[in-house]
Formats: structure tokens, C-alpha cells, sequence
């Protein structure tokens, strides 16, 4: 029998996919109990099957069974564009899940980790509950399924797209020092979505367009912060191709270097290594005109150190991954401490980002990393909650010194 279902009126669907009858069985009880409707199968191909008509909001899958393997899977929903949740299933070695969850970061789905055998309820809870996952039959509305070029043309035009600023924090201080500008679709039907529902929709044109919109939206609402005494680094995701837009550096070219407030255009590891010429022509004009480049993504993209070398970069950003099981794999937290090294030496920035556990700060803060952001010191926030923000940073401060990590008194 290849799927095993036990079904609620109102429930969330998850689907499992694991060639151990038993580990199918134990996981479509845990999800019953909370709360979600769960379909269990053995074979991949049917399961694919199912998340093409069901749109299930969360896939749990080992990653051990026949054709297609557990890492071709995750290829295969990519290209069907999932927009759930993927939680990966242990059984083999640590590295071989550490290397699939990234290769789903990479491709662009949403990746919860790994789950060990035997699983347990307590960490299955856990990773349900920060989804808000149970007896309501959908994910937050951030995660509905992609939408058509053309709605995202209209809401170009309308001017529905707006920004939400993630905070960044001076390690040594627990100063406020920066924020990146993340993209929120304000819908007037559905709410605010998030951009994993929208970005992979972008055609090359409206990537231009959105990133032009992310920047001038940015530039306006730091002016408005400085003029209320904050001046913070402004950082902005961009791509290769919205770099070489010219629109981009008229939009800057007014400020002299280092007036604040200073713009740091983030581009991933991959895309800034594809042409070393190309990359280093890019970034240099981006400080002829004032701006810096941050290498986003670090660690996933195999850089080789003489071309990094070559780009005049600012700042390196550690990826997610490595930081999240900072403090439980022993590779991860080599891999971090090379990274600060390599920023140290080379005088640049080193930025930890998606920090959820503060108990990691300390280490951060021992290998060298100079600035941290991640939903366990603050979420993103709308433009007008940064001055609140910055006007009080005492608990976040209260928040570093009691990790261990060193935070002073600078104002």
C-alpha cells in the first residue's frame, strides 16, 4: 500500500515520504496529535503526485529511497515551484543532510532542517508551532502558492510592494549599526506576503524595476531617520544583472562617499564569483559612487580565495546554515571561525546572520565576527518602528552581555 493517511476536516496537510513503514506510521500519529492531516507514502513519484493537486503547506521526507534520491527530490520541487515547508528526515550521516538542506536553500525552498530517528514529539512540536502549523488549514499568508507576472506587474504599479528593515547589531557593543531592506507585497485582498511567494515569479525586467523601487523606498526612509538623529548602514539585496542597470547608480550618485547614509548593495557568493572581471568592473564603480558590496551567502558557493581577492568588497556575510547549528557541529562552527578569520585579514566586515539562539553569540564573538542579525535579537520591522528602535537599546544590550557575549555602554 503506498499511502497511508489519517485525515481531519480544517487541518493543515503535511505529506511524508520515508521507505520505513514504521517511521511512516509514528509520524502520521505525531501529526494527528497536532494537529494536521498527514498522507504518508513510500514512493517518491507518488508523492509528487499529490503535492501537484493538494498543495500540502508542509513535506517531511528521509532522504534513502531508490529514483529519484532524497537531493533529486528536492530538485524536483523546486522546479515545481513548492512553496511549503520542507523538513528533512535523518538516518544518514549528519553531513549528507547538512549538504541537502543547503542544496534546498539554494534552490530556493523553504528548509526546516532535519528531524532525527527516532523522531520525538517535543521537536516535532517545535518546529510546527514557529509555523503556526494545526487544526487551520493554511500557512501564514507570506506562504501561498507563487502568483502570475502579471498581478506582480500590478502591484508594481500600484505601489503595493513595501519594505520591512531587518535589524543589525554591532557584536562588541550591541549597537544598532544597520538594517537590510526585505520586500512585503501589501495584497488588498490576502495582507502582507511574504517574498518567497513573489521574487521566483520576476522577470528579468520587473527584478530591475523592484530592486530600482527597494532602493529609492530605502533611501527615502533612512533620510527620514537621519533627520531624526539615525543614521544606520543601509543594506539592499540586489542581483548580477540589477547591478549593471544604470538606474541603480543615478539613484546614489548625489552622495559622496562616506555621507551617511551608507549603502551596501548584498550579492550572493555565487553571482558575484560567475565573472571575476565583470564583478570587480561592477564593484568598483559602486564605490566610485559611494556605495559598498557585501558578498551575501558565504560558504555556500565554493568561492576561490584569489578571485575574492580581486572583488573590493566590504563586508562577508556567513550564511544561515552554518550559524543555526553553530553550537552542535563541530564542521559548522570551523567553517564560521575560517570565515571571521578570512574577514579579519582582510579588514572587511564579517556579518553572522540568521541568529535564533542568543548561546551562539558568545562563539560569534570569539572567532571574530563583527555584527550579527536574526529573528532572536529582533524581527523585521516596518520603517517607522527603527527609531523606536534605535532610541533604546538597552535590552538588546541586557540580551548579549547575559549570552556571555561582550556588549558595552557605547551610545
Amino acid at each position: 500500500m503506498d499511502v497511508l493517511s489519517i485525515e481531519e476536516e480544517d487541518r493543515a496537510l503535511a505529506v511524508v515520504l520515508d521507505e520505513d513503514p514504521d517511521v511512516v506510521a509514528v509520524l502520521s500519529l505525531q501529526l494527528h496529535v497536532l494537529g494536521m492531516e498527514s498522507r504518508c507514502y513510500r514512493r517518491a513519484d507518488v508523492l509528487l503526485e499529490e503535492i501537484d493537486e493538494c498543495e500540502p503547506q508542509l513535506v517531511i521526507m528521509g532522504l534513502e529511497f531508490g529514483d529519484p534520491d532524497g537531493i533529486a527530490l528536492l530538485r524536483l520541487l523546486a522546479e515545481r515551484r513548492y512553496a511549503g515547508w520542507v523538513l528533512l528526515l535523518g538516518g544518514v550521516e549528519r553531513k549528507i543532510s547538512r549538504i541537502a538542506e543547503r542544496v534546498g536553500h539554494t534552490l530556493g525552498l523553504q528548509m526546516l532542517g532535519s528531524l532525527d530517528k527516532p523522531m520525538r514529539m517535543t521537536e516535532l512540536r517545535q518546529r510546527l508551532d514557529r509555523l503556526h502549523l494545526g487544526r487551520k488549514p493554511a500557512i501564514a499568508p507570506e506562504d501561498d502558492p507563487f502568483f502570475s507576472a502579471a498581478e506582480l506587474d500590478r502591484a508594481l504599479e500600484r505601489h503595493e510592494l513595501t519594505l520591512h528593515y531587518q535589524p543589525q547589531f554591532e557584536l562588541a557593543t550591541g549597537r544598532l549599526s544597520g538594517v537590510e531592506a526585505l520586500v512585503r507585497w501589501s495584497h488588498p485582498e490576502i495582507g502582507l506576503i511574504g517574498p518567497a511567494s513573489f521574487l521566483p515569479m520576476l522577470t528579468a525586467g520587473q527584478s530591475r524595476r523592484l530592486t530600482c523601487h527597494v532602493l529609492e523606498q530605502a533611501l527615502a526612509d533612512a533620510e527620514q531617520w537621519a533627520g531624526m538623529g539615525v543614521v544606520l548602514s543601509l543594506s539592499v539585496n540586489v542581483t548580477a544583472d540589477d547591478l549593471m542597470e544604470s538606474q541603480l547608480l543615478s539613484l546614489t550618485r548625489h552622495r559622496r562617499p562616506g555621507e551617511p547614509p551608507l549603502v551596501v548593495l548584498e550579492i550572493t557568493e555565487t553571482a558575484a564569483m560567475d565573472d571575476e572581471l565583470l564583478g570587480s568592473e561592477i564593484a568598483a564603480r559602486l564605490h566610485l559612487n559611494g556605495m559598498e558590496v557585501s558578498v551575501d551567502d558565504f560558504g555556500v558557493g565554493f568561492s576561490s580565495l584569489s578571485r575574492l581577492q580581486m572583488l573590493p568588497i566590504s563586508e562577508l556575510k556567513i550564511d544561515r546554515s552554518f550559524v543555526r547549528h553553530l553550537q552542535q557541529d563541530s564542521q559548522d562552527a570551523a567553517i564560521v571561525e575560517a570565515v571571521a578569520l578570512l574577514g579579519r585579514r582582510l579588514g572587511i566586515r564579517v556579518v553572522a546572520e540568521g541568529v535564533e539562539e542568543l548561546d551562539c553569540l558568545p562563539t560569534l564573538a570569539r572567532f571574530g565576527c563583527t555584527h550579527v542579525q536574526g529573528f532572536g535579537l529582533s524581527r523585521p520591522v516596518p520603517a517607522d518602528m527603527i527609531p523606536e528602535l534605535a532610541s533604546d537599546q538597552s535590552p538588546i544590550r541586557a540580551r548579549i552581555a547575559a549570552s556571555g557575549a561582550s556588549a558595552g555602554n557605547t551610545p
